[in-house]
């Protein structure tokens, strides 16, 4: 069912970017116009995407991942690709819910958690060269 519905989305953008681009577009205006252009594509996939995540998301899961987006974004957005990388590869049964996606954050957190430094540093290192040194 969510493969159908996707597919209706892609089809409703595929129409829109041709009306936009037979509709547009004089030989002189070229630089603004495709500035404008990408600008309207990209605010139409924020679109989709926002779409289908309202499709896949209960209002309390989706209201969690609008706060953690306030917080950092880069996470929220990998949360959002992998929800909708779910959703169309048909692995999504129902609706997500708050506590699944709080595993979801669980999962990608202990993810990053291999990105640790880890500083040594060395006691008395100038006490013995200093000695050897003075000779």
């Amino acid at each position: 069912m969510a493969d159908a519905e996707l597919e209706q989305i892609r089809k409703a953008r595929l129409e829109q970017l041709k009306a936009q681009g037979g509709g547009g577009g004089g030989a002189g205006s070229a630089g603004p116009s495709q500035g404008n252009q990408a600008e309207q594509q990209k605010q139409q996939e924020a679109e989709a995407r926002q779409s289908i995540l309202n499709q896949i998301l209960h209002p309390e899961a989706a209201d969690r991942l609008g706060r953690i987006r306030l917080v950092k974004e880069e996470r929220a957005a990998d949360i959002e690709n992998r929800l909708i990388m779910l959703a169309r590869t048909g692995q999504l049964r129902q609706k997500v819910t708050e506590a699944q996606l709080k595993e979801l954050l669980n999962a990608v957190a202990d993810n990053k958690e291999e990105e640790k430094i880890v500083v040594n540093r060395r006691k008395n290192w100038d006490d013995e060269d200093d000695d050897l040194l003075d000779l």
